[in-house]
């Protein structure tokens, strides 16, 4: 059974900038409960949109549970969007 849940959470997020092959990586965020998510691993990032407005999606993981941040690169604001129980 996949336990989904789709969120709508504006996070902070602390991220890196390269020229490497993920030039954007989330490296931790934090909840507006206060908890903070270290990101083990990038899984996939793709560019998507929201009417004119363009967003950066991420799929990561804290090796537990995994989760999608998206990025609105007009307003530059962080949301996390989904959370569901990690299955290897």
């Amino acid at each position: 059974m996949n336990s989904e849940t789709f969120l709508n959470e504006r996070v902070q997020v602390v991220a890196t900038f390269s020229t490497g092959y993920h030039p954007c990586h989330p490296v931790k965020f934090k909840r507006a409960s206060g908890r903070e998510v270290t990101v083990t691993e990038l899984g996939l990032r793709h560019p998507g949109g929201n009417g004119q407005r363009m967003l950066h999606i991420f799929d990561v993981t804290d090796g537990g549970t995994d989760y999608r941040l998206e990025f609105d690169a007009e307003r530059l604001t962080w949301h996390l969007t989904m959370e569901a129980d990690h299955y290897e």
